[in-house]
């Protein structure tokens, strides 16, 4: 059986302060979840706070960051290699988010050296995948999923998706308000697992696929009900100590 996995994303926000209080009352209230596994991703800056804070309360929530260097070291200004992410305390890194493919110009080339590098240091890459509005309405969701999964397994062989996450995030569906049905959230991830298990059933039965499009304590059960959703990715909903709680409440009970 699959362990559900809650990761929240704080994308560019925060301060000391408000990340230190944040954490703090996500510490506190996750203490009795014993299903779930929970995870945040915080700016670079913030990592070594926020590993601190883990450490001092012996919380097992995991770290993870929001972005990494395909590059190991070298001339490259403004880059954080996977081994600095290790030396202070991820475990998780996401890999092709929506917003680095759609704000950045970054290609599914990009994000499969980037999900490389992670795993070259023993990071689980959390790899984002999903279609833009205009895609799903061409009726072109599973050929830019499928496009996706494969610029990965094309480099990395499938095996290397065994113990990394998939995180489906259809982007219309991502800070709009919007949210898929749990019928079409899963009706996507049952075709990604059923992509991955025409070269690897063992791969496709244990990966976890998280569903990222606007999750909220709300809807979380619901959507996690779901055959082939193993928890989320939670953006805006994480920044909210009582709804993130929420979610993973609803991940621990699925």
């Amino acid at each position: 059986m699959r362990q559900p996995l809650v990761a929240g994303n704080w994308k560019l926000n925060g301060s000391n302060a408000s990340i230190e209080a944040l954490l703090n009352a996500i510490i506190e209230g996750s203490t009795a979840l014993d299903k779930v596994a929970v995870a945040v991703c915080a700016p670079y800056v913030y990592l070594p706070g926020v590993n601190d804070l883990l450490q001092r309360h012996l919380s097992s929530i995991r770290l993870g960051a929001q972005d990494v260097s395909e590059h190991s070291a070298g001339a490259y200004t403004g880059e954080v290699s996977a081994a600095m992410l290790q030396e202070f305390g991820c475990s998780y890194v996401l890999v092709g988010h929506s917003e680095r493919r759609a704000l950045f110009g970054e290609h599914d080339a990009d994000s499969a050296n980037k999900f490389a590098a992670a795993r070259r240091q023993g990071l689980t890459p959390i790899l984002c995948v999903g279609e833009t509005l205009a895609e799903r309405e061409q009726g072109a969701t599973e050929a830019v999923v499928a496009r996706q999964l494969d610029a990965v397994i094309t480099l990395t062989g499938v095996v290397s998706l065994a113990d990394a996450v998939i995180a489906y995030e259809p982007v219309w569906a991502i800070g709009t308000g919007k949210t898929a049905s749990p019928q079409q959230a899963q009706d996507v991830h049952a075709f990604i697992r059923s992509k991955l298990a025409e070269a690897d059933t063992a791969v496709a039965n244990g990966v976890q696929i998280l569903y990222g499009g606007s999750v909220k304590g709300a809807n979380a059960a619901e959507l996690f009900a779901m055959a082939d959703i193993d928890g989320g990715l939670i953006g805006g909903a994480s920044l909210d100590a009582q709804d993130f709680l929420a979610i993973c409440e609803a991940g621990n009970n699925a």
